[in-house]
């Protein structure tokens, strides 16, 4: 289904390590590309991890993150955008196939659902002249429900993908992360109805207990209870011709030797996706 040539290790799987350290992890797995993290670029230097990447030979399959639109005061929506429009730039820098954004939650002191998308989608609307400009592709991500009300009102990849609508298709895509999506019933339908809008597709699968911190509840392919082959068939068909992504947050993934873990997920890759 997937050839090992669309394999990206997203840097958030070995969150240890620097760009540099991720990156030859990357060459010494034959793994080619990487999904960065702006964090781990500023603290190695934009213009640095940039040299290093491509001096690796690496495709940047994604920069993660850009979004956090639903602020209260004007100050701070407006410092919000500042931060996105910096994003973009990084992003375009580094030559990343599109920056993800994650919308978002609740405004703070708000229970209003509805006016935290519509902030959302106006922030979108005003950072895709400077993605426009840029060369750069946002990618709408929708995050699982129980994540609604601190990192992102955008729930459904189908509320993603009305919202990405509004915009050109060079400009705003739609991100599939199985981890987020695989529960929804609308999923098929939906992921037709993206066709031509998906600019990220991000594996990880969904394990049981969830840990405290539910962020880092994602596991290895195959340990969990997501249907991989079959998301998959569905992106494929919807046109999608990029790169995977293998985005484990995970604590005892990111406290094991990472040549393990790069190990493991192309293992996992080949033998589920390939």
């Amino acid at each position: 289904m997937i050839s090992a040539d669309r394999f990206s290790l997203n840097q958030a799987t070995v969150r240890p390590l620097s760009v540099a350290e991720a990156a030859s992890l990357c060459v010494r797995h034959d793994i080619p590309a990487i999904g960065l993290w702006r964090e781990q670029v500023a603290e190695y230097g934009l213009a640095h991890s940039a040299e290093t990447v491509r001096a690796a030979g690496l495709h940047v399959s994604s920069l993660c993150r850009g979004g956090f639109f639903t602020h209260q005061d004007a100050r701070t929506r407006a410092a919000a955008h500042d931060d996105n429009r910096a994003a973009v730039r990084e992003a375009a820098a580094l030559g990343a196939d599109t920056l993800i954004l994650v919308s978002g939650g609740l405004i703070p002191g708000s229970k209003d659902l509805g006016l935290a998308r519509r902030m959302i989608a106006d922030a979108i609307g005003e950072l895709v002249p400077v993605a426009q400009a840029e060369g750069v592709t946002l990618g709408i991500e929708p995050l699982h429900p129980m994540f609604c009300a601190d990192r992102c009102a955008i729930s459904r990849l189908g509320e993603a993908v009305d919202l990405a609508l509004q915009f050109p298709a060079d400009a705003v895509g739609v991100v599939v992360d199985t981890y987020h999506v695989w529960w929804d019933s609308a999923l098929a339908d939906d992921l037709a109805r993206a066709a031509g809008r998906i600019v990220s597709y991000q594996v990880c699968d969904w394990i049981l207990p969830l840990p405290a911190d539910v962020l880092l509840g994602r596991g290895h392919l195959g340990d969990g209870f997501i249907d991989f082959r079959a998301i998959t068939k569905l992106v494929l068909a919807a046109g999608y011709e990029g790169y995977t992504e293998v985005e484990i947050m995970n604590a005892e993934i990111w406290a094991a030797p990472p040549d393990e873990t790069a190990t493991e997920a192309k293992h996992r890759f080949a033998q589920l996706l390939g």
